[in-house]
């Protein structure tokens, strides 16, 4: 298996839809890769796409070859972005697109792996957890190189949020959203943190109204896409940057705490197989490490039920 080559930095996005796209323009303003090929069973689609981003390379940082490619390119890839699939409706849950978006997932996949790609599979495809599943399953890989935007998104919705509330720079805001990417999502207080001040203790300093506040900003990022969903369709902008963060810390070997879709492998009384959104570390080789937490008992019970919920939804699944 080929490793990530921190010179090369070649990303491969499957799916030129808008979060692959947008996930394409991020990383062509930040300057993260030297090379980016757009996949999409649309082949004009991905080439108009290409072309127009090539448009804007005399404002980049740095020189970038975008280009539409096909699974054969694949082989010359250092990460694979599975952006593929259909779109959250509004009103429809994540988990609600599995059936839809596991056939696309599995011919993308086994499409790639028969191309020769040996690189990191990044998957963004809704229901992610599940969709991360499946590509771990059907590509043999192991699972430190297959692995999914998780809850990366919802974690820095989260820190946006508590930032706002306490006038304080999000950066400085160090809280998670972990479980799944979706409706049985939460958020473990015990481990947020303003600075080195744990939240919860600044909330009793402030009363009553603080942990009302909290419990607003813990609905409003659990509802932040059916909200995005309504007013614009679908969401994009954010999920892109995110992925776009992701293969930066990959590149950059950079070794970041991030909220990834991952294997549990037994850790908080999880099955060994469970796979939901968990605070990792990522670097050049993919997940290195989980980061374990030392969560209160009822947290433990919310990333159990967490975790049935998506082995509900998995369970009708056959590979």
């Amino acid at each position: 298996m080929n490793r990530v080559n921190r010179d090369q930095r070649v990303v491969a996005i499957i799916g030129a839809g808008m979060v692959g796209m947008s996930c394409a323009y991020a990383l062509l303003n930040q300057g993260i890769c030297n090379r980016i090929l757009l996949i999409d069973v649309d082949e004009q689609r991905a080439m108009g796409e290409a072309m127009d981003l090539n448009h804007g390379l005399p404002f980049a940082p740095r020189r970038i070859q975008i280009e539409n490619g096909s699974y054969r390119d694949l082989k010359q890839a250092d990460i694979a972005v599975l952006c593929a699939g259909v779109n959250q409706k509004p009103g429809e849950s994540r988990l609600s697109l599995l059936q839809r978006n596991t056939v696309i997932a599995r011919q993308v996949t086994r499409q790639a792996v028969d191309a020769g790609f040996s690189g990191l599979f990044l998957v963004a495809s809704n229901p992610v957890d599940i969709m991360t599943w499946v590509v771990l399953n059907e590509s043999g890989f192991p699972p430190s190189r297959v692995f999914g935007s998780g809850t990366t998104l919802d974690s820095a919705r989260l820190r946006y949020l508590l930032g706002e509330y306490f006038s304080v720079d999000p950066r400085n805001v160090h809280a998670y959203v972990i479980g799944e990417h979706g409706d049985s999502e939460f958020v473990p207080w015990s481990q947020a943190l303003l600075a080195t001040r744990p939240i919860l203790s600044l909330c009793e300093e402030r009363g009553e109204a603080c942990r009302t506040a909290l419990n607003r900003i813990r609905e409003q990022v659990r509802d932040s896409a059916q909200v995005i969903i309504r007013a614009k369709h679908s969401t994009y902008y954010g999920v892109g940057m995110a992925l776009c963060r992701i293969i930066r810390a990959v590149f950059d070997d950079e070794h970041s705490v991030l909220t990834l879709s991952t294997r549990a492998g037994g850790a908080y009384g999880l099955a060994e197989d469970d796979l939901l959104g968990l605070p990792c570390l990522i670097g050049r080789e993919g997940i290195e490490r989980p980061l374990r937490l030392k969560l209160w008992g009822e947290e433990i019970e919310q990333l159990k039920k967490s975790a049935a919920a998506l082995n509900d939804a998995r369970s009708s699944l056959s590979l």
